[in-house]
């Protein structure tokens, strides 16, 4: 029998609906639109290619987090920034090639 952190090979990479749905952790940045902000901006600044990903699901989740119409304007300043960043560092698909005549 395998360890249970070892995916079999039928294994799909399943994620259940109901742990998409849940509310994010009450923590300093769920409450504070000042904390969320100051992390979206920490994120902007120190993302990288390799985690430019998981940064952009973070930030997603942050600005869920934040109430007020005004400082979720604030915040799309850095999440405009960080789709950039990620729309650069996502490899582009190549065109088909075409068979030459």
């Amino acid at each position: 029998m395998e360890p249970p952190d070892v995916p079999k090979d039928d294994d799909l990479g399943f994620v259940a609906l109901s742990s998409l749905k849940k509310k994010p952790a009450a923590g300093p940045a769920s409450t504070d639109p000042a904390a969320a902000l100051a992390e979206l901006r920490r994120i902007y600044f120190k993302t990288t290619k390799r985690t430019i990903d998981h940064d952009f699901a973070h930030a997603i989740a942050l600005v869920k987090t934040i109430a007020s119409e005004e400082d979720r304007q604030k915040a799309s300043v850095f999440m405009e920034g960080i789709n950039e960043l990620r729309k650069e560092w996502t490899p582009k698909p190549k065109p088909a090639r075409q068979p030459r005549k």
